[in-house]
């Protein structure tokens, strides 16, 4: 809360760490800090691969620093599945806003969690509205139907899209659609302006026939070019406008309310698997049991009910 951006990194470090001493001082930190939380606009931004989502946030972050806001970006980077590491290369994508002294970016492995969003962003989320900043904006790993989970710890959920890349409906999910708070066609610029007007066209119509996320919202199509560094006020307007939508009818905190449920019992989910592995019965049952399921003798579905089988039997 003193603004000390070394004790900051390390309070976002603890929040990630997977070992059981750190998540348990992970939780006690967070207790702490809950009842100064909760001040900053939450910004989720996903969208397809190629879409600039990087450039996007860095132009839009500096420009909000720029006008003295106090700018923190949490960015997911993918792990590998069979490493388990990760490149964390955003401060790198992202040189502008990293050195600026209103912001801070936070590269995060997503630790192969479904949805895209790493172990422990939400309560990383709440140390830094602790720490005073003013808009905090998590960017996923891509689109895709496990990358909703962000649009469940966030107050806006923005698609970045582009022109020109064959059919940009066909390659987007109806689930992600219905979840979208707004959608901005990224790349207008050069000889691409037309299109991205078409693109914003085609992804407005389509937005007609879902139900908005948010009651009493549309969720609006812009169209923009991070490189340019044109439409990215109008993004942010509709960021602010939705908002103090909610804020006007009390919906911000009833949605805020909904979202810490739904992590509540996705917590509970995660942490029940990791402890059934933990077990020693299943620690020691679980290599014959592979062995089974490789060599074709057991199927998936029955070596994991030998593996809940409370009495061990299998019976």
């Amino acid at each position: 809360m003193a603004r000390d951006v070394s004790v900051i990194g390390r309070t976002l470090t603890l929040m990630g760490s997977r070992h059981p001493a750190h998540q348990h001082r992970a939780r006690e930190v967070i207790q702490r800090l809950l009842p100064h939380g909760g001040g900053a606009v939450r910004l989720g931004v996903s969208g397809v691969p190629g879409s600039g989502k990087s450039t996007f946030i860095e132009t839009l972050g500096v420009q909000l620093a720029d006008e003295g806001k106090r700018v923190a970006v949490l960015a997911v980077d993918p792990s590998s599945e069979v490493s388990g590491g990760s490149i964390l290369g955003d401060k790198t994508r992202m040189e502008r806003l990293s050195v600026h002294p209103n912001a801070l970016v936070r590269p995060c492995p997503s630790g192969n969690w479904l949805g895209g969003v790493a172990r422990g962003t939400r309560e990383s989320m709440t140390v830094l509205e602790a720490a005073g900043y003013d808009v905090i904006m998590v960017e996923t790993v891509g689109v895709g139907q496990s990358e909703t989970h962000v649009a469940r710890m966030v107050d806006f959920f923005l698609l970045l899209m582009i022109a020109g890349a064959g059919d940009e409906l066909q390659g987007l999910k109806r689930g992600i659609m219905e979840m979208a708070d707004g959608i901005a066609v990224n790349k207008a610029d050069g000889d691409n302006i037309m299109a991205a007007r078409t693109a914003r066209t085609q992804y407005a119509n389509a937005l007609h026939f879902l139900q908005p996320a948010s009651s009493g919202w549309t969720p609006p199509v812009g169209i923009c070019s991070a490189i340019e560094g044109t439409g990215i006020g109008e993004i942010w307007n509709h960021v602010t406008a939705h908002r103090e939508l909610l804020m006007a009818s009390g919906e911000l905190e009833s949605k805020r309310r909904r979202q810490a449920l739904y992590w509540l019992r996705n917590s509970v989910e995660s942490e029940v698997v990791e402890r059934f592995f933990r077990r020693d019965d299943v620690a020691a049952r679980l290599p014959e049991i592979e062995r089974e399921v490789l060599e074709g003798r057991l199927s998936p579905f029955a070596a994991a009910e030998r593996l809940l089988a409370s009495d061990g039997s299998g019976e």
